[in-house]
C-alpha cells in the first residue's frame, strides 16, 4: 500500500524556492499597516486595457456562439490576424493554417510546448539570469536545465558552444527572450543569425520570447527571429498581447513558426535582502534578480510600471535610504 510519503509531488519538489513571494508577502504586510509602498515588482501594465478593446469584448460576449468551446488552434479569423500582424511587423510570411497557434498567453503556452516536447532525459539550454517561466516549464516537463551565463564581459556563443559540446546526451531546444526580462537587453538580427546557425549545426530547437518587442525605447525596433532566412525550419517565436496591449488578465498571445548593479556596499547582501532592504527603508517593492538565476543576484529588477509621479517618489526614497546609511557608516 502506497503512503502519502511516497506519492511525491516529483515535478512539483524539482521547482527552486520562488522568491518573489518572499518579497511579495512582505509588501502585502506592509501595505496591511498602512504604508504607502511603491511597487517596481511585477511586470504588470500600469495603464487599463484601451477601450476599443474592452467595447469589442462587450459586443462578442453578448453573442450566443461565444461561450463554446473553441478550435484548439485558435478560430481562423484569429491566426490570419496574427499573420497578417507578422507581415506588416516584420515582413515575415505565415501560414495561418500551419504556422500560427493560439495560446493562454506566452507564459502558458511555452509551459505547454515544454510538456508536450520534452521529458526526463531531455535538456534544454537556458540563459541565466532568465525570466523564471523559461527554465520552471522545462522543469515541470521533466527536463533537465542547461544554464549558459548571458552576462557583460562573457562571449554568450562560446559559452553556448561550449555547453552544447559538453552535454550527453545533446540538448534538444534553446529558450531566448529579447528585448529581455530581467536585463532589457536587446538584440539586432545578426544575432538571430548565428543563433539559427548554430542550431542548425547541432539540431536544436529554438524557442523564442518576444513578449517585450513593443517595450522598447530610443528608436530602437526589436526583431524577429523569424525575420532570418530559414528560421521557421529550427525556430518558432511567441507574443503576448500582455503588455503591448495592457492585457495581462485577458490571457491572450500566441505562437509562430540601465545598467546599474545593485550598490557595492550592499552588494554582500544579495538581492534578496537587498529587496527586503528596500521595502522596509525606501518603500519601494522590486523583485530580487537572484529569483531570475544565479547570474541576476548581483542585480534587483525594477519593473517600470508606476506612473512618472510615483517613480520619482521611489527616487526620492531611495536616496534618502542611500543618505541615511552612508551616515550611519560614517
Amino acid at each position: 500500500m502506497s503512503t502519502p510519503e511516497m506519492e511525491e509531488f516529483r515535478r512539483i519538489k524539482r521547482l527552486p524556492p520562488y522568491v518573489f513571494n518572499i518579497v511579495n508577502e512582505l509588501k502585502a504586510a506592509a501595505r496591511a499597516r498602512g504604508e504607502d509602498i511603491i511597487d517596481f515588482g511585477m511586470g504588470n501594465p500600469d495603464q487599463p486595457t484601451p477601450q476599443h478593446i474592452v467595447d469589442k469584448l462587450v459586443e462578442v460576449a453578448q453573442r450566443k456562439d461565444t461561450h463554446r468551446y473553441s478550435m484548439s488552434r485558435g478560430i481562423p479569423r484569429l491566426r490570419r490576424a496574427i499573420c497578417n500582424w507578422y507581415m506588416h511587423r516584420f515582413q515575415v510570411e505565415l501560414d495561418p493554417e500551419s504556422q500560427a497557434i493560439v495560446t493562454i498567453g506566452s507564459k502558458e503556452g511555452l509551459a505547454h510546448l515544454a510538456l508536450a516536447c520534452m521529458g526526463p532525459g531531455d535538456s534544454v539550454l537556458v540563459p541565466n539570469p532568465a525570466y523564471p517561466i523559461h527554465p520552471y516549464g522545462f522543469v515541470i516537463s521533466g527536463a533537465d536545465i542547461r544554464h549558459v551565463p548571458l552576462v557583460p564581459g562573457v562571449d554568450f556563443f562560446e559559452k553556448l558552444e561550449e555547453t552544447i559540446v559538453d552535454s550527453w546526451p545533446r540538448p534538444k531546444m534553446l529558450v531566448l527572450n529579447f528585448p529581455g526580462n530581467p536585463t532589457a537587453q536587446c538584440v539586432e538580427l545578426d544575432f538571430f543569425q548565428k543563433v539559427v546557425d548554430m542550431a542548425r549545426e547541432y539540431n536544436i530547437w529554438v524557442v523564442h520570447d518576444l513578449a517585450y518587442a513593443d517595450i522598447v525605447y530610443d528608436g530602437y525596433e526589436a526583431p524577429s527571429i523569424l525575420q532570418i532566412e530559414g528560421a521557421d525550419d529550427v525556430a518558432v517565436e511567441f507574443f503576448s498581447l500582455s503588455k503591448s496591449y495592457s492585457m495581462p488578465g485577458w490571457r491572450v498571445g500566441f505562437m509562430c513558426g540601465n545598467k546599474t548593479q545593485i550598490p557595492e556596499q550592499y552588494r554582500h547582501m544579495g538581492s534578496l535582502e537587498f529587496s527586503k532592504k528596500l521595502l522596509k527603508d525606501a518603500k519601494v517593492a522590486v523583485s530580487p534578480g537572484i529569483g531570475f538565476g544565479e547570474h541576476g543576484d548581483d542585480h534587483v529588477r525594477f519593473g517600470l510600471i508606476e506612473n512618472e509621479h510615483r517613480t520619482r517618489q521611489a527616487i526620492r526614497g531611495i536616496r534618502e535610504m542611500l543618505r541615511r546609511d552612508e551616515k550611519a557608516v560614517a
